[in-house]
């Protein structure tokens, strides 16, 4: 019976871990659907505190996120902002975690997503709360201990550095009661990190964007990715009732296309990306690069990155790649960008050949639009709406929003979203422009050069060592994709 007891105790002590866990992939996956607006590496904190009970002296642990963001970090600093508590599920006296939705500029994660939704959809996850308890807002105005994750890893990972050492009540748990058998390396490891949350309680996770690997992950947690991505985070009710009158509108004309046209001013200053731009424009963008000391990377070859396929097309090369498909001229395109550089100049070919190109500006009245017009955030969310309801999505760069989008469309039954390959389009652009191809067969090689890449079932390119160079999960969460187009139940 004692042996009996003992494996029943190990497995649940396992569960534990497994299921903080699955609360330190969470945060990852949220992340990723925030950056719909081009914002990145959210901060989380983290504490464990102390208290009674059956499974070791551990009331909790929490984490804070941060404000950092391309707007802020090109804005005076600002306060940062409440968030929502996200806490494990455990079935007895449970550790509590937090692992919070990220925070926009000078916005809160509720002000752009249904945080009742979110806390609904997850939980038989997370048990999640809304306030910072007082002990632990007072700790971390005092002072914190700063960590930063390591980029691109597994659940071992999470389990054995960030788990362990976050949530000591585990582990001591482990060591000390259920005695599961960990190796006398990892128990020194273990013995090494926990004394850092016990002195000092609350432990600060810098630079947590893409903190999670893309493959190799239990199918549990990446479903678990899915789940949280494309169902549990949901726009508030403001932002859904007017993206769906967006969409009413542009559906009642028939099929409509979302041009998602990259070629905003920072965009392209920190890219280096200047082609098309005349010598002036050039020198302002390099200007802007320079005068941010945050942004490394300053001397950039601008035609050596286009040549390679990473810069975004230009709305001229747009122009001509979307004739070369085949789309006519009164094709229905909605732009869905922030304010593109260059202005109307640069918009000039592509109105000519699509008079049917419209904004949300020119949709929605002033009034209808003044709550979100000093928000990036709550524009960029109307946008993403749009461009998943959309019968065709083009991007015409693949930041983070097009991966989201496309990968979100994948999900809602494999909806088409043509991925350019700009390196190619960029070698036949020249080629045509240059002379060396007609327009028949400039216009055949780029229908032949795309005929895979409209968003149809294909596996995620893995390349072992290399995260940065593979297929990003949130573009193609095959595992949450069944066959023929079905979906796996991911409840």
């Amino acid at each position: 019976m004692a042996a009996v007891g003992g494996v029943g105790r190990r497995r649940r002590a396992w569960r534990w871990a497994m299921r903080a866990a699955a609360s330190a992939v969470l945060w990852t996956a949220v992340v990723q659907l925030a950056s719909i607006a081009g914002l990145f590496r959210p901060r989380l904190l983290a504490d464990c505190g102390g208290g009674g009970g059956g499974v070791g002296a551990a009331a909790g642990l929490a984490a804070l996120a941060g404000e950092d963001s391309v707007a802020a970090r090109l804005s005076p600093p600002a306060l940062v902002p409440k968030s929502e508590w996200l806490v494990p599920a455990f079935p007895v006296a449970p550790p509590p975690v937090r692992l919070p939705p990220p925070s926009f500029s000078y916005r809160d994660f509720g002000d752009v997503f249904d945080v009742d939704h979110f806390i609904n959809s997850l939980r038989d996850e997370l048990m999640i709360v809304k306030e910072l308890p007082l002990k632990l807002q007072l700790r971390t105005k005092k002072r914190l201990y700063s960590m930063p994750p390591v980029s691109w890893s597994n659940e071992t990972y999470y389990l054995k550095r960030v788990i362990f050492d976050l949530s000591y009540c585990i582990v001591e748990a482990a060591i000390n009661t259920v005695k599961i058998g960990i190796t006398s390396d990892l128990k020194a490891f273990l013995l090494q990190i926990l004394p850092l949350a016990r002195k000092h309680k609350v432990i600060h996770f810098e630079k947590s964007d893409t903190r999670l690997a893309n493959n190799g992950l239990p199918i549990q947690l990446q479903m678990l990715r899915c789940r949280v991505n494309f169902e549990a985070l949901r726009f508030t009710p403001q932002i859904e009732a007017l993206g769906k009158k967006l969409i009413s509108t542009l559906q009642r004309s028939g099929q409509f296309v979302v041009l998602h046209l990259r070629y905003e001013m920072d965009m392209l200053s920190f890219s280096g990306c200047t082609h098309g731009c005349s010598s002036k424009e050039t020198e302002e963008l390099t200007r802007m690069r320079y005068a941010y000391p945050w942004w490394k990377e300053k001397e950039i070859d601008s035609e050596a990155k286009r040549l390679q396929g990473f810069c975004p097309l230009t709305p001229e090369e747009i122009t001509l790649v979307l004739k070369a498909l085949g789309f006519t001229k009164d094709t229905l395109i909605y732009i869905a960008s922030g304010e593109i550089f260059g202005g109307e100049r640069r918009l000039a070919a592509l109105k000519a050949a699509y008079p049917k190109l419209i904004r949300k500006e020119k949709i929605l009245s002033p009034d209808e639009l003044r709550p979100f017009q000093n928000h990036s955030t709550q524009m960029a969310a109307l946008d993403y709406m749009v461009s998943l309801a959309s019968d065709i999505f083009i991007p015409s760069y693949d930041g983070n929003m097009a991966r989201v989008v496309e990968g979100h469309r994948r999900y809602m039954g494999f909806r088409k979203t043509i991925i350019l390959d700009r390196k190619k389009l960029v070698e036949l652009l020249d080629l045509f422009q240059g002379g060396a191809l007609s327009w028949d067969e400039f216009s055949d090689a780029v229908k032949e050069a795309h005929k895979s890449h409209m968003g149809q079932p294909t596996d995620r390119k893995i390349i072992p060592g290399q995260p940065k160079e593979e297929d990003y999960f949130y573009a193609n969460p095959q595992e949450c994709l069944g066959y023929n187009g079905g979906l796996r139940d991911v409840s």
